[in-house]
């Protein structure tokens, strides 16, 4: 999809999407992984890395 890897990084490093909401938030990975990363909009613990199409 994207043709250099400074657009992939810019698109996809440190974005997550909640499983719940489906809403996409800004967080570091190692939050993410230790499960302390949060949604803002309904409060879940529970995200993925965002989709590359």
């Amino acid at each position: 999809m994207v043709k250099f890897p400074e657009a992939d990084a810019r698109m996809f490093r440190g974005k997550f999407v909640c499983r719940r909401c489906k809403t996409a938030i800004h967080a570091p990975i190692q939050k993410v992984m230790a499960g302390r990363a949060t949604c803002r909009k309904c409060g879940g613990h529970v995200l993925r890395p965002k989709r590359k199409k």
